[in-house]
């Protein structure tokens, strides 16, 4: 009796255990399933490329940030303008003139440990609103400025291969300007003052910006022999489109910026005309129009294309902020460094 009993609790007990383990394999993944397919979506999520959040559209100038790509050949982040992803994102790329005067539309919840905040300001110290508060919360600074963490500019690119010579555009006019303003006359500013003594010398043909939109920009420029490349405001560093252009068309620049040694820190000192090279407007006509009749003087200013190559930049007004936003994107790819600007205001002004 007691050994049947003993024989019917062994055949319990191993029934049992051969339905733990059949529970068992069917609960656990086969090995032999493949994985779910992963989305593109997903495949970028997996990616080492740095999210960088844009705070806040520059200007409300709008593009797809499929641009950097596109444009300048950068791919070197994810860039979004979602602000639900502010706990995720390792940058924030904040504009300075969209700051309000309380702080109230910056962050407010708290900043993650490995999160940089991006200053973005294309504004001289002159025209650059002082809000209180800011000045310690940024990691980096995005500007015009040479001592910039992330540095706006177009520069110009070194040929690998010399590319024959140089062919000049042909040209139509001698001396040009594409201005935003219509009242020359009265209008103030340097840039304007001197316009009008040196139309008293020589003709310059003025285009508005309005009707030399996307690539008539450069057909007309490149259509000139000299371009007056009179920077808005003179301040160290501060060389901005307005030079790049000529440049890139074929044309010779005329500037009004800051000194001549500031334009040679990035160009060659032969590419350009400098108004302080000169007394007075009438000097600088009275040269001009010696160089007009000189076409073996004129091209020595074109030397430099044997070994560099200039850019055309974007005239779409969309585009405006493009560069820099993009140039952030290809900084904060590369260099992982954090640090605290003390005071915004007094580094802007130095």
């Amino acid at each position: 009796m007691a050994t049947g009993l003993n024989v019917l609790r062994g055949i319990i007990f191993l029934a049992g255990s051969v339905a733990l383990v059949l529970m068992y394999w069917r609960s656990s993944p086969s090995p032999k399933c493949r994985p779910p397919p992963i989305h593109s979506d997903q495949l970028s999520a997996k990616t080492d490329k740095p999210l960088m959040l844009l705070w806040f559209w520059p200007e409300n100038k709008r593009f797809d940030f499929k641009d950097c790509k596109t444009l300048f050949q950068i791919d070197d982040c994810t860039l979004t303008d979602d602000r639900s992803l502010y706990s995720k994102a390792h940058n924030v790329l904040v504009f300075h003139t969209a700051i309000q005067d309380d702080l109230s539309n910056l962050p407010t919840s708290p900043r993650p440990k490995f999160q940089r905040w991006i200053w973005f300001n294309n504004g001289t110290h002159k025209n650059t609103s002082r809000i209180e508060g800011v000045q310690g919360l940024f990691n980096l600074t995005l500007s015009y400025r040479k001592d910039a963490d992330i540095q706006v500019r177009w520069q110009l690119t070194q040929k690998k291969n010399s590319d024959g010579d140089f062919v000049l555009p042909k040209k139509e006019r001698l001396l040009c300007w594409i201005v935003d303003d219509e009242d020359l006359v009265t209008k103030s500013g340097e840039r304007y003052s001197y316009y009008r003594e040196l139309i008293k010398h020589i003709k310059v043909d003025v285009f508005h910006s309005s009707s030399v939109k996307g690539d008539n920009y450069f057909r007309t420029i490149s259509s000139c022999k000299f371009y007056l490349s009179f920077e808005s405001s003179i301040n160290r560093d501060y060389i901005t489109e307005t030079f790049n252009g000529p440049l890139a068309a074929g044309t010779v620049p005329i500037v009004l910026g800051p000194p001549r040694k500031n334009y040679e820190d990035y160009v060659h000192s032969a590419s350009f005309i400098h108004v302080n090279d000169f007394p007075d407007a009438l000097a600088l006509a009275q040269f001009l129009q010696k160089l007009d009749k000189d076409n073996e003087a004129y091209m020595r200013y074109f030397n430099w294309r044997q070994f560099f190559t200039a850019r055309r930049h974007p005239t779409d007004e969309k585009h405006r902020f493009a560069h820099a936003i993009c140039q952030a994107c290809l900084h904060v790819s590369i260099y992982r460094n954090y640090r605290a600007v003390p005071d915004l205001y007094m580094w802007l002004s130095l």
